[in-house]
């Protein structure tokens, strides 16, 4: 297998369709023979920044990239970004308003457990342009 490439829009305050580019990702991987260990790792991670992007950007857009050796996930937004990565790294942080966290989201956990699930985890923001969070996960 060479690679595989996909591309998925991720609206905005759609807490509906939040996660069906994860689910969708997670299917090819398991009909693609992945080791469900590695499937996990990549739902967890790319669900987090599914969830991210529909809470705080107004939506974005997901890369994958199936390889023999790993998965490569792009998540992007053109949100208002954020203003201190360190601060935002950190477990139970978050800015997402209570009506955000009566739904059950909006924890503190995205970033914190799409670093921990990822092999490689770098994150790039600018506040008023928008977040850009690159993932690998090696199988």
């Amino acid at each position: 297998m060479n690679s595989l490439h996909l591309e998925f829009d991720v609206a905005g305050n759609n807490f509906v369709s939040a996660g069906s580019a994860s689910n969708e990702v997670k299917s090819t991987l398991k009909k693609l023979g992945t080791d469900p260990a590695v499937i996990r790792r990549v739902a967890v991670a790319m669900y987090e920044g599914e969830i991210n992007m529909v809470i705080h950007a107004g939506g974005g857009r997901a890369l994958v990239d199936i390889f023999e050796d790993r998965i490569k996930i792009v998540l992007a937004d053109k949100g208002p970004g954020i203003a201190d990565i360190e601060l935002a790294m950190q477990e139970g942080y978050s800015t997402a308003p209570d009506a955000i966290r009566e739904q059950g989201f909006g924890a503190g956990m995205g970033l914190p457990n799409m670093k921990r699930y990822s092999d490689e985890f770098d994150i790039q923001s600018k506040v008023n342009e928008g977040t850009t969070v690159t993932l690998s996960v090696y199988f």
